[in-house]
């Protein structure tokens, strides 16, 4: 992974101080979300908000994450001890490259062809060689290289499908906004004995996941 310049570094730097007064973050949590070049995602014209802590527009109208909710899906999905994650809703690749610097192996699966393209091109561009990406609906996960310690859900999900329980690994935890009436709430679910624990965490605002594939 490429090093950040000190002017993006102190940016970004500061972001994550910004994150973290609103959310106590872990160190690690923190380090991740200040070693990763957040404008190198953000659309041209919107690039003057990229340290700002808001969701910004970009392009086959999806949106991308505010850093804060970034850094809070991260910190719930608890990587200590894991080695590798499973992401549903590659989008810009910000959330795939903030988890890049916890988890050895990151697997992110975009139904959008350009927009996956879109943030292979950011991956390499940043030197980073630990993300795995593949175009496909996201919800049939990716049985290849399962188990996955993690799943995380970058889009509201109505339900998970049982395949992804199945591809989550014993003591493995999958993160999910879920549809819950009319609000979302990110949910984490625990797999222990083969049976999942379910936790509501708190209130969210994503786009929904949908069917297929977008060429």
């Amino acid at each position: 992974m490429l090093a950040l310049d000190r002017i993006t570094a102190t940016k970004t730097a500061k972001l994550a101080e910004e994150c973290g007064k609103i959310f106590k973050l872990q160190s690690e949590v923190k380090d991740a979300i200040a070693n990763t070049n957040r404008e190198v995602f953000v659309p041209a014209g919107f690039r003057h908000n990229a340290y700002k802590l808001d969701a910004l527009p970009m392009g086959s109208a999806q949106w991308i994450s505010s850093p804060l909710t970034v850094a809070k899906m991260t910190q719930y999905l608890e990587s200590k001890g894991a080695d590798r994650v499973l992401e549903i809703g590659c989008g810009s690749g910000y959330q795939a490259a903030v988890l890049s610097h916890l988890f050895r192996g990151v697997f992110t699966i975009e139904r959008i062809e350009s927009l996956m393209l879109e943030a292979k091109a950011r991956f390499r561009q940043l030197g980073i060689n630990n993300i795995h990406t593949r175009t496909d609906d996201g919800q049939n996960g990716w049985v290849q290289y399962a188990p996955y310690d993690r799943i995380i859900f970058s889009a509201t999900a109505q339900k998970i499908p049982q395949k992804l329980f199945d591809q989550l690994s014993e003591n493995g935890i999958l993160l999910a906004p879920m549809q819950k009436g009319l609000k979302q709430v990110i949910t984490r679910f625990k797999k222990v004995g083969g049976v999942l624990q379910r936790e509501e965490l708190e209130e969210c605002d994503f786009v929904p996941i949908l069917d297929g594939v977008q060429k």
